[in-house]
């Protein structure tokens, strides 16, 4: 096959460094056809369309098709169910992997005895990379991240799909740091994804319960001023020194990360209406909220002896001397239904799904259907998608994807098969998005400032090529069914343009696609690069 070079190719098709165009972003449109219906929201509620779907989805009925995503236990997904089994991760218990971890640590670190690390007896204190304790590590990560590449491709409960990655990021942990190795996998699972589609409230509380996001957040040890630890008193009586050591490793004094990121990103918003004072108060009312020790299986624990049991105020709102770990849920409930929260999660609820700077009337409606449903995050997402914003013309591919969107629909695009190695959620890695990895609270953006650049578009085409080939590793395709070979390079093209992008090829760049097919004779490697640099032009990277 012919290589072209990808920078080459990217300025043929007149794509700026800086931003992706939208085809004929101020002109007027026509309204949508039901095809364009379609393919609309297969870009925005799922991960792109598979080969027909457009077709299918325009013919059944694009309303019909949104209601049964907002009911997704109802659809039946047996594909998934069944590659399921192929991951281990699935059928570990929390706790044993976060014992695993445990060993894991104390074989890479080994303990502490006079304030210094101690390896092994016989080992030294770190173990090489390519030791069975590293590669249990990565294996971890490799399965959690290849696990949600392949439930994104091939699962028809698309929407639950994209709602997860969307409350993976609003609630985001990171996956290496420390012990999230071992609780990421079920903050994952248990968490986020049963609770993806159902009340704002018990997402909130499972979030603040999650093992996961209490020890990224470092609320496991935030604890009250002057608490000690009944073992620390017993200690005392018998050996002081002891005591004295113990005591020195525990939690000592107030930690507020959590509670500063729970109102600025998890529910208010930075313009939220709180201040300093209300952090540190909120970083009291969550003192005690913290984790089992991993040999016990690193469940969810609430000290009580590490509770302030003072009094609290919150903007405004007391909370009366007395109170353990209910004062925390009260505090959860009153967040979750607070006005200035349902805006700042309307709004990026969206801006994921409408536009980067999303409109009022959009965001309204969000908020009115909170109102109304007591946050049931499926009748929210309801509102969003009949208003008008989300099929005004402004919005109709006005998102850039992200590299998780990118390579995910450009193999659903050709009817790709997704592998169970983590192959092809390395190449997402590789474009920027390694999925769990992302160390800041806020999680991977969402607007496409953040993934546009040369860099990053000569990667997203070298990865279309590599795809069209049946080179790019972790998946197989089969494009006979879907362009056949052909020697007419016009109807290539045009069955490339319809099959793979909806038929929004703009003339511009069906001129650069001639130009480079015009000098591959083989029809098979033709076929090859017309593909890859549909899938790599401007038209697909947009939503």
């Amino acid at each position: 096959m012919r290589v072209v070079p990808a920078l080459v190719v990217i300025a043929a098709l007149g794509v700026p460094v800086a931003r992706i165009p939208r085809p004929n972003p101020t002109g007027q449109r026509p309204p949508l056809t039901p095809h364009d219906s379609a393919l609309h929201v297969l870009n925005r509620l799922a991960y792109g369309p598979r080969p027909g779907e457009v077709d299918r989805v325009a013919g059944s009925g694009v309303m019909k098709w949104i209601d049964a995503q907002l009911q997704p236990d109802r659809i039946p997904d047996p594909e998934v169910e069944r590659r399921e089994s192929s991951f281990p991760i699935l059928g570990k218990d929390p706790g044993d992997l976060a014992r695993a971890i445990t060993v894991v640590r104390r074989q890479r670190f080994g303990t502490r005895q006079n304030g210094q690390d101690v390896g092994p007896p016989g080992r030294p204190l770190l173990l090489p990379a390519d030791s069975q304790a590293a590669l249990h590590v990565r294996q971890t990560m490799g399965q959690l991240q290849q696990l949600a590449v392949m439930r994104a491709a091939i699962s028809e409960r698309q929407l639950r799909e994209v709602m997860v990655d969307f409350w993976t990021n609003h609630f985001n942990v990171f996956f290496g740091k420390g012990a999230d190795r071992a609780f990421t996998p079920s903050y994952i699972e248990r968490t986020i994804r049963p609770r993806a589609m159902g009340r704002f409230e018990d997402l909130l509380v499972a979030t603040a319960k999650s093992p996961a996001m209490l020890f990224y957040l470092d609320n496991w040890q935030s604890v009250a001023k002057g608490a000690e630890p009944p073992a620390v008193a017993r200690m005392a009586r018998l050996d002081d020194a002891r005591a004295e050591q113990m005591l020195a490793r525990m939690p000592q004094g107030l930690n507020e990360n959590y509670a500063r990121e729970l109102m600025e990103l998890h529910t208010l918003g930075v313009d939220g209406g709180y201040t300093q004072q209300d952090v540190i108060e909120v970083a009291r009312i969550f003192t005690g909220w913290s984790i089992e020790r991993p040999q016990q299986g690193g469940e969810f624990r609430f000290n009580d002896w590490a509770h302030d049991y003072g009094e609290k105020t919150v903007r405004g709102v007391d909370f009366p001397g007395g109170h353990g770990m209910d004062e925390g849920l009260r505090l959860l409930k009153l967040l979750a239904e607070d006005p200035a929260t349902m805006h700042h999660v309307s709004r990026q609820l969206c801006a994921r799904f409408v536009s980067d700077d999303p409109p009022d009337g959009c965001v309204d409606d969000a908020v009115a259907a909170w109102r109304r449903t007591d946050g049931d995050i499926a009748e929210v997402l309801r509102a969003i998608f009949v208003s008008p914003d989300f099929w005004s013309p402004q919005a109709v591919r006005a998102k850039v994807k992200t590299p998780l969107e990118y390579i995910v629909s450009a193999v659903r695009a050709v009817g790709g098969d997704p592998d169970t190695t983590p192959r092809l959620a390395q190449v997402i890695g590789r474009l920027g998005e390694p999925l769990y990895a992302q160390p800041s609270p806020a999680g991977y953006p969402e607007s496409q400032e953040e993934w546009v650049n040369s860099g990053a578009l000569l990667l997203r085409m070298n990865m279309a090529v590599a795809l069209a080939a049946g080179r790019l590793p972790g998946v197989t395709i089969a494009l006979d069914s879907l362009v056949p070979t052909t020697e007419d390079a016009a109807a290539l093209i045009e069955a490339a343009d319809v099959r793979l992008l909806g038929g929004i090829l703009t003339p511009h760049s069906d001129d650069v696609l001639r130009h480079e097919v015009a000098n591959v004779p083989d029809p098979v490697a033709a076929r090859a690069l017309v593909i890859g640099l549909a899938l790599g032009g401007p038209e697909f990277q947009r939503r």
